[in-house]
Parts: structure tokens; C-alpha cells; sequence
């Protein structure tokens, strides 16, 4: 049971990531929340019952660099 005030958000819930950290490893990576919910730096998550949730970084695209020519 979560002990805050207002509660964190269920393992469920989209907003699950919102929980309070309650052990973080950054040098191994990872860190536990308040819900159960284990968080990877690489966004990806493992829930309470098992289930994993993929990276989810945002997908950054580069656009080709256009070459301006002067002639002289």
C-alpha cells in the first residue's frame, strides 16, 4: 500500500511512471517505484505481475541538410 498523500498511481495506470522512487540504481540502471513498478533508462519497465513494457523513447528524425551553392 502506498504510502503518500495523494497515493501514486496504480501499476495499471498510464501515468504509473508519475510514483515515487523508492530505490535507484543508476549505475546498474534501474530504479523501483512506490507501485512496484521497475523503470529502466532505457524507458523500458517491468510491472508487478511479470508483464514488460518496451522502450518507449520519443523517435527523433533528422532531416537531410540541404547544401546552399553560390556561384560565383
Amino acid at each position: 500500500m502506498c504510502p503518500h498523500n495523494p497515493p501514486c498511481p496504480h501499476a495499471d495506470a498510464l501515468d504509473r511512471e508519475a510514483a515515487h522512487t523508492v530505490a535507484c540504481h543508476p549505475e546498474q540502471g534501474w530504479s523501483l517505484l512506490c507501485n512496484g513498478v521497475v523503470i529502466f533508462e532505457d524507458t523500458g519497465e517491468l510491472l508487478p505481475d511479470g508483464r514488460v513494457i518496451a522502450p518507449h523513447r520519443p523517435v527523433v528524425r533528422r532531416r537531410a541538410r540541404t547544401r546552399l551553392l553560390t556561384l560565383a
